[in-house]
Protein backbone atom coordinates (compact mmCIF):
# COMPACT_ATOMS: atom_id res chain seq x y z
CA UNK A 1 0.00 0.00 0.00
CA UNK A 2 1.84 3.33 -0.92
CA UNK A 3 1.83 6.11 1.79
CA UNK A 4 -0.75 7.92 0.12
CA UNK A 5 -3.82 5.29 -0.19
CA UNK A 6 -6.31 6.03 2.14
CA UNK A 7 -8.18 4.36 5.09
CA UNK A 8 -11.29 3.87 2.96
CA UNK A 9 -9.36 2.58 -0.60
CA UNK A 10 -7.27 0.64 1.07
CA UNK A 11 -11.08 -1.02 3.19
CA UNK A 12 -12.12 -1.19 -0.58
CA UNK A 13 -9.27 -2.87 -1.92
CA UNK A 14 -9.29 -5.75 0.72
CA UNK A 15 -13.00 -6.17 0.97
CA UNK A 16 -13.65 -5.76 -2.59
CA UNK A 17 -17.16 -3.71 -1.45
CA UNK A 18 -18.05 -0.25 -0.54
CA UNK A 19 -18.92 0.89 2.82
CA UNK A 20 -21.91 2.67 0.81
CA UNK A 21 -23.18 -0.72 -1.24
CA UNK A 22 -22.72 -2.63 1.39
CA UNK A 23 -25.44 -0.70 3.78
CA UNK A 24 -27.77 0.05 0.46
CA UNK A 25 -27.55 -3.55 0.00
CA UNK A 26 -28.28 -4.49 3.52
CA UNK A 27 -31.09 -1.95 4.06
CA UNK A 28 -32.65 -2.91 0.63
CA UNK A 29 -33.32 -6.15 1.66
CA UNK A 30 -34.93 -5.13 4.60
CA UNK A 31 -37.23 -2.76 2.97
CA UNK A 32 -38.30 -5.79 -0.12
CA UNK A 33 -38.84 -7.95 3.02
CA UNK A 34 -41.25 -5.70 4.70
CA UNK A 35 -43.01 -4.93 1.88
CA UNK A 36 -43.42 -8.67 0.97
CA UNK A 37 -44.71 -8.98 4.40
CA UNK A 38 -47.34 -6.32 4.19
CA UNK A 39 -48.60 -7.85 0.82
CA UNK A 40 -48.81 -11.50 2.59
CA UNK A 41 -52.65 -11.42 2.34
CA UNK A 42 -53.82 -12.85 -1.04
CA UNK A 43 -51.32 -15.50 -0.77
CA UNK A 44 -48.04 -13.45 -2.15
CA UNK A 45 -45.26 -15.74 -0.80
CA UNK A 46 -43.47 -16.48 -3.76
CA UNK A 47 -40.92 -13.84 -3.42
CA UNK A 48 -40.66 -14.29 0.37
CA UNK A 49 -37.83 -16.94 0.63
CA UNK A 50 -35.75 -15.17 -1.91
CA UNK A 51 -35.74 -11.36 -0.31
CA UNK A 52 -34.76 -13.35 3.10
CA UNK A 53 -32.04 -15.35 1.35
CA UNK A 54 -31.10 -11.59 -0.16
CA UNK A 55 -31.11 -10.10 3.47
CA UNK A 56 -28.59 -12.80 5.19
CA UNK A 57 -26.18 -12.77 1.97
CA UNK A 58 -26.31 -8.23 2.69
CA UNK A 59 -25.58 -8.76 6.17
CA UNK A 60 -23.08 -11.37 6.21
CA UNK A 61 -21.32 -9.24 3.62
CA UNK A 62 -21.86 -6.44 5.76
CA UNK A 63 -20.50 -8.51 8.95
CA UNK A 64 -17.23 -9.16 7.10
CA UNK A 65 -16.59 -5.66 5.99
CA UNK A 66 -16.77 -4.40 9.17
CA UNK A 67 -14.33 -7.22 10.72
CA UNK A 68 -12.29 -6.85 7.34
CA UNK A 69 -11.95 -2.79 8.70
CA UNK A 70 -11.21 -3.30 12.54
CA UNK A 71 -8.36 -5.88 11.33
CA UNK A 72 -6.62 -3.18 8.89
CA UNK A 73 -7.26 -0.31 11.92
CA UNK A 74 -5.94 -2.14 14.99
CA UNK A 75 -2.92 -3.75 12.28
CA UNK A 76 -2.47 -0.32 11.54
CA UNK A 77 -2.63 1.19 14.28
CA UNK A 78 -0.08 -1.35 15.65
CA UNK A 79 2.82 -0.72 12.88
CA UNK A 80 2.05 3.42 14.05
CA UNK A 81 2.60 2.00 17.73
CA UNK A 82 6.14 -0.09 16.70
CA UNK A 83 7.50 3.12 13.95
CA UNK A 84 6.76 5.25 17.34
CA UNK A 85 8.49 3.38 19.81
CA UNK A 86 11.35 2.42 16.99
CA UNK A 87 11.84 6.27 16.79
CA UNK A 88 12.57 6.91 20.66
CA UNK A 89 15.91 7.80 20.52
CA UNK A 90 18.58 5.30 22.05
CA UNK A 91 19.40 7.64 24.74
CA UNK A 92 16.14 6.71 26.49
CA UNK A 93 16.89 3.52 26.64
CA UNK A 94 21.20 3.58 27.03
CA UNK A 95 21.74 5.72 29.90
CA UNK A 96 24.84 6.10 31.84
CA UNK A 97 25.97 8.20 34.37
CA UNK A 98 30.26 8.49 34.24
CA UNK A 99 31.95 10.17 37.50
CA UNK A 100 35.91 10.54 37.73
CA UNK A 101 37.23 12.33 40.61
CA UNK A 102 41.11 13.13 40.63
CA UNK A 103 41.37 16.90 42.69
CA UNK A 104 40.97 15.51 46.40
CA UNK A 105 40.80 18.24 48.27
CA UNK A 106 41.63 17.10 52.23
CA UNK A 107 44.29 14.42 50.37
CA UNK A 108 46.79 13.62 47.51
CA UNK A 109 45.47 14.40 44.25
CA UNK A 110 44.46 11.34 41.64
CA UNK A 111 46.23 11.34 38.38
CA UNK A 112 44.24 8.37 36.33
CA UNK A 113 40.31 9.10 37.84
CA UNK A 114 39.06 12.03 35.46
CA UNK A 115 40.70 10.63 32.60
CA UNK A 116 39.64 7.23 33.02
CA UNK A 117 36.27 8.73 33.02
CA UNK A 118 36.72 10.68 30.02
CA UNK A 119 37.92 8.28 27.78
CA UNK A 120 34.46 5.75 29.28
CA UNK A 121 32.33 9.06 28.19
CA UNK A 122 33.87 8.82 24.69
CA UNK A 123 33.64 4.99 24.56
CA UNK A 124 29.89 5.02 26.26
CA UNK A 125 29.00 7.72 23.66
CA UNK A 126 29.91 5.71 20.83
CA UNK A 127 27.74 3.03 21.94
CA UNK A 128 24.57 5.35 21.50
CA UNK A 129 24.10 5.74 25.66
CA UNK A 130 23.01 9.12 26.53
CA UNK A 131 25.86 10.04 29.08
CA UNK A 132 25.79 12.36 32.34
CA UNK A 133 28.75 13.40 33.45
CA UNK A 134 30.34 14.40 36.57
CA UNK A 135 34.43 15.41 36.83
CA UNK A 136 35.72 16.20 40.05
CA UNK A 137 32.48 16.05 42.43
CA UNK A 138 31.82 17.10 46.04
CA UNK A 139 29.33 15.89 48.10
CA UNK A 140 25.96 18.17 46.65
CA UNK A 141 27.26 17.93 43.34
CA UNK A 142 27.38 13.88 43.29
CA UNK A 143 24.01 14.22 45.12
CA UNK A 144 22.67 16.45 42.33
CA UNK A 145 23.67 14.26 39.45
CA UNK A 146 22.37 11.53 41.27
CA UNK A 147 19.09 13.03 41.26
CA UNK A 148 19.88 13.89 37.36
CA UNK A 149 20.66 10.06 36.91
CA UNK A 150 17.52 8.99 38.43
CA UNK A 151 15.01 10.88 36.62
CA UNK A 152 16.97 9.65 33.22
CA UNK A 153 16.57 6.03 34.61
CA UNK A 154 12.68 6.17 33.84
CA UNK A 155 12.11 3.24 31.14
CA UNK A 156 15.40 2.45 30.79
CA UNK A 157 16.29 -0.76 29.21
CA UNK A 158 20.31 -0.60 30.32
CA UNK A 159 21.86 1.44 32.98
CA UNK A 160 25.27 2.14 33.23
CA UNK A 161 27.20 3.65 36.44
CA UNK A 162 30.78 4.01 35.95
CA UNK A 163 33.11 5.43 38.81
CA UNK A 164 36.27 5.78 39.24
CA UNK A 165 38.18 7.48 42.17
CA UNK A 166 38.68 7.05 46.02
CA UNK A 167 36.16 4.47 47.88
CA UNK A 168 35.89 2.38 50.90
CA UNK A 169 34.23 -0.23 53.12
CA UNK A 170 33.05 0.39 56.63
CA UNK A 171 30.87 -2.29 58.14
CA UNK A 172 30.46 -4.39 54.77
CA UNK A 173 28.79 -1.15 53.41
CA UNK A 174 30.92 0.43 50.08
CA UNK A 175 31.22 4.01 49.98
CA UNK A 176 32.31 6.93 47.23
CA UNK A 177 34.21 9.46 48.12
CA UNK A 178 33.59 13.18 47.03
CA UNK A 179 36.14 15.25 46.38
CA UNK A 180 35.73 17.18 49.62
CA UNK A 181 35.29 14.37 52.27
CA UNK A 182 37.07 15.07 55.38
CA UNK A 183 36.26 12.22 57.35
CA UNK A 184 37.05 13.31 60.81
CA UNK A 185 33.98 12.45 62.02
CA UNK A 186 31.75 9.62 62.36
CA UNK A 187 29.00 11.00 61.50
CA UNK A 188 31.17 11.99 58.19
CA UNK A 189 30.24 8.29 56.73
CA UNK A 190 26.39 9.72 56.09
CA UNK A 191 26.76 13.23 55.49
CA UNK A 192 30.03 13.36 53.58
CA UNK A 193 29.76 9.82 51.53
CA UNK A 194 27.76 8.47 48.86
CA UNK A 195 26.60 4.95 49.73
CA UNK A 196 27.13 2.30 46.81
CA UNK A 197 24.07 0.15 47.26
CA UNK A 198 21.54 3.20 47.32
CA UNK A 199 22.33 3.90 44.00
CA UNK A 200 22.01 -0.01 43.09
CA UNK A 201 19.18 0.46 44.36
CA UNK A 202 18.00 3.05 42.41
CA UNK A 203 19.16 1.69 39.32
CA UNK A 204 17.45 -1.90 39.84
CA UNK A 205 14.41 -0.13 40.98
CA UNK A 206 14.28 1.63 37.18
CA UNK A 207 15.91 -0.21 34.99
CA UNK A 208 15.28 -3.77 33.24
CA UNK A 209 19.37 -4.23 33.41
CA UNK A 210 21.58 -3.09 35.24
CA UNK A 211 25.72 -2.50 34.81
CA UNK A 212 28.26 -1.02 37.56
CA UNK A 213 31.76 -0.06 37.47
CA UNK A 214 34.04 0.80 40.12
CA UNK A 215 37.40 1.64 39.53
CA UNK A 216 37.57 2.54 43.40
CA UNK A 217 39.80 0.23 45.13
CA UNK A 218 43.14 2.67 45.53
CA UNK A 219 44.85 2.86 48.66
CA UNK A 220 42.83 5.66 50.22
CA UNK A 221 44.72 7.94 53.04
CA UNK A 222 41.38 9.41 53.98
CA UNK A 223 40.55 5.98 56.22
CA UNK A 224 43.25 7.17 58.93
CA UNK A 225 41.26 9.94 59.53
CA UNK A 226 37.86 7.79 59.79
CA UNK A 227 39.95 5.51 62.07
CA UNK A 228 41.03 7.77 64.73
CA UNK A 229 37.29 9.29 64.43
CA UNK A 230 35.93 5.96 65.14
CA UNK A 231 38.12 4.55 67.97
CA UNK A 232 38.01 1.12 69.14
CA UNK A 233 35.40 0.56 65.97
CA UNK A 234 38.21 1.26 63.63
CA UNK A 235 38.77 -2.37 62.64
CA UNK A 236 35.14 -1.78 60.97
CA UNK A 237 37.02 -0.06 58.39
CA UNK A 238 38.36 -2.84 55.56
CA UNK A 239 40.69 -3.05 53.02
CA UNK A 240 39.43 -1.99 49.46
CA UNK A 241 35.76 -2.54 49.03
CA UNK A 242 33.47 -5.28 50.01
CA UNK A 243 32.03 -8.01 48.12
CA UNK A 244 28.02 -6.97 47.15
CA UNK A 245 25.11 -9.06 45.97
CA UNK A 246 22.35 -7.92 43.08
CA UNK A 247 18.78 -8.71 42.05
CA UNK A 248 18.96 -10.59 38.79
CA UNK A 249 19.59 -8.38 35.87
CA UNK A 250 22.13 -6.65 37.68
CA UNK A 251 26.06 -6.75 37.20
CA UNK A 252 28.70 -5.94 38.90
CA UNK A 253 32.33 -5.08 37.65
CA UNK A 254 35.21 -3.74 40.45
CA UNK A 255 38.80 -3.59 39.32
CA UNK A 256 40.01 -5.60 41.60
CA UNK A 257 38.50 -8.43 44.30
CA UNK A 258 37.15 -8.15 46.97
CA UNK A 259 39.30 -6.89 50.21
CA UNK A 260 42.23 -5.82 47.78
CA UNK A 261 43.76 -2.81 46.73
CA UNK A 262 44.12 -2.13 42.97
CA UNK A 263 47.10 -0.18 41.27
CA UNK A 264 46.78 3.82 39.91
CA UNK A 265 48.67 3.12 36.76
CA UNK A 266 51.49 5.24 35.41
CA UNK A 267 50.15 6.46 32.62
CA UNK A 268 46.91 8.20 31.53
CA UNK A 269 44.62 5.59 32.84
CA UNK A 270 44.58 2.81 35.78
CA UNK A 271 44.84 -0.63 33.99
CA UNK A 272 41.52 -1.41 34.89
CA UNK A 273 39.92 1.34 33.01
CA UNK A 274 42.75 0.92 30.14
CA UNK A 275 41.22 -2.65 30.00
CA UNK A 276 37.92 -1.84 29.96
CA UNK A 277 38.13 0.97 27.31
CA UNK A 278 39.78 -0.87 25.33
CA UNK A 279 37.79 -4.12 25.54
CA UNK A 280 34.42 -2.22 25.04
CA UNK A 281 35.52 -0.41 22.20
CA UNK A 282 37.09 -3.20 20.18
CA UNK A 283 34.67 -6.13 20.57
CA UNK A 284 31.55 -7.60 19.47
CA UNK A 285 31.39 -9.77 21.87
CA UNK A 286 28.93 -10.23 25.03
CA UNK A 287 29.81 -8.72 28.13
CA UNK A 288 30.76 -11.63 30.32
CA UNK A 289 33.45 -12.27 27.41
CA UNK A 290 34.84 -8.86 27.41
CA UNK A 291 35.02 -9.02 31.30
CA UNK A 292 37.16 -12.07 30.60
CA UNK A 293 39.43 -9.96 28.47
CA UNK A 294 39.46 -7.36 30.48
CA UNK A 295 40.58 -9.43 33.46
CA UNK A 296 43.69 -11.14 31.26
CA UNK A 297 44.88 -7.78 30.12
CA UNK A 298 44.94 -6.41 33.80
CA UNK A 299 46.58 -9.33 35.02
CA UNK A 300 49.11 -9.17 32.16
CA UNK A 301 49.80 -5.66 33.07
CA UNK A 302 50.04 -6.09 37.12
CA UNK A 303 51.81 -9.14 36.60
CA UNK A 304 48.95 -11.19 38.17
CA UNK A 305 49.21 -8.72 41.12
CA UNK A 306 45.42 -7.09 40.33
CA UNK A 307 42.71 -9.46 39.25
CA UNK A 308 39.38 -7.38 38.48
CA UNK A 309 36.00 -9.33 39.60
CA UNK A 310 32.52 -9.09 39.10
CA UNK A 311 29.09 -10.62 40.94
CA UNK A 312 26.95 -11.16 37.40
CA UNK A 313 23.15 -12.13 37.96
CA UNK A 314 22.36 -11.32 34.45
CA UNK A 315 19.69 -12.94 32.56
CA UNK A 316 20.86 -12.77 29.27
CA UNK A 317 23.52 -12.49 26.66
CA UNK A 318 24.21 -8.80 26.59
CA UNK A 319 26.15 -6.98 23.03
CA UNK A 320 26.56 -3.37 24.15
CA UNK A 321 27.91 -2.75 20.33
CA UNK A 322 25.63 -5.44 18.81
CA UNK A 323 25.45 -3.02 15.42
CA UNK A 324 29.18 -4.54 14.89
CA UNK A 325 27.49 -7.96 14.44
CA UNK A 326 25.28 -7.38 11.62
CA UNK A 327 27.88 -5.68 9.14
CA UNK A 328 29.45 -8.13 6.44
CA UNK A 329 33.02 -6.89 7.02
CA UNK A 330 32.98 -7.58 11.19
CA UNK A 331 36.27 -9.53 11.17
CA UNK A 332 37.92 -7.01 9.15
CA UNK A 333 36.81 -4.02 10.90
CA UNK A 334 37.19 -5.48 14.59
CA UNK A 335 40.82 -6.34 13.25
CA UNK A 336 41.38 -2.77 12.41
CA UNK A 337 39.83 -1.96 15.71
CA UNK A 338 42.23 -4.19 17.45
CA UNK A 339 45.28 -2.37 15.52
CA UNK A 340 44.10 0.49 16.29
CA UNK A 341 44.02 -0.32 20.58
CA UNK A 342 47.35 -1.65 20.20
CA UNK A 343 49.17 1.30 18.88
CA UNK A 344 47.14 3.64 21.32
CA UNK A 345 48.52 1.76 24.04
CA UNK A 346 52.27 2.24 22.28
CA UNK A 347 51.50 6.51 22.15
CA UNK A 348 48.55 7.12 24.71
CA UNK A 349 51.15 9.12 27.15
CA UNK A 350 52.86 10.61 24.30
CA UNK A 351 53.97 14.26 24.51
CA UNK A 352 54.88 14.69 20.41
CA UNK A 353 51.96 16.48 19.02
CA UNK A 354 53.60 15.06 15.82
CA UNK A 355 52.72 11.19 17.23
CA UNK A 356 49.61 12.56 17.51
CA UNK A 357 48.28 13.35 14.70
CA UNK A 358 50.34 10.60 12.85
CA UNK A 359 48.04 8.33 15.07
CA UNK A 360 44.67 10.42 13.94
CA UNK A 361 46.14 10.04 10.16
CA UNK A 362 46.23 6.35 10.42
CA UNK A 363 43.17 5.29 12.87
CA UNK A 364 41.14 8.70 12.44
CA UNK A 365 38.15 6.12 11.68
CA UNK A 366 38.70 4.61 14.60
CA UNK A 367 37.11 5.15 18.49
CA UNK A 368 41.15 5.74 19.33
CA UNK A 369 41.34 8.54 17.14
CA UNK A 370 38.83 10.42 19.54
CA UNK A 371 41.43 9.85 22.32
CA UNK A 372 43.83 11.08 20.18
CA UNK A 373 42.37 14.51 20.14
CA UNK A 374 41.26 14.11 23.34
CA UNK A 375 44.86 14.03 24.70
CA UNK A 376 45.90 16.94 21.80
CA UNK A 377 43.65 18.69 23.48
CA UNK A 378 45.56 18.06 26.92
CA UNK A 379 48.63 19.09 25.59
CA UNK A 380 47.74 22.24 24.06
CA UNK A 381 45.68 23.71 27.20
CA UNK A 382 48.93 22.61 29.13
CA UNK A 383 51.11 24.91 27.01
CA UNK A 384 49.15 27.11 27.68
CA UNK A 385 48.77 27.54 30.78
CA UNK A 386 52.71 26.53 31.09
CA UNK A 387 54.98 29.58 32.00
CA UNK A 388 57.17 29.51 29.59
CA UNK A 389 54.36 29.08 26.90
CA UNK A 390 54.37 32.64 25.05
Amino acid sequence: MSENTSLTDAVKLTAGISLTKAVKDAAGCRIWFVDEVLDIDGGVTRGLNRRMRCLRAACARLAAFVIITLSFVIATSSDVLKVERASLPAMHRRVALVVGNSAYQHTASLTNPKNDAADMIAVLKSLGFRVIEGIDLNKQAFDAILGEFAAALKGAEVALFFYAGHGMQVSGHNYLVPVDAQLTTVLALDIEMVRLDLVQDMMEREAQTSLLFFDACRDNPLTGNLARAMGWRSPEIGRGLAAVTSSAGTLISFSTQPGNVAFDGTGRNSPYSAALVKQLATSNEDLNVILIAVRNDVMRHTDRKQVPWEHSALTRRLYLNPSVRSVAFAPAIQSRSSEAADAWEAIKDAESFAVLDAFVARYGDTFFAVLARARIGELTRAMALSPQAP
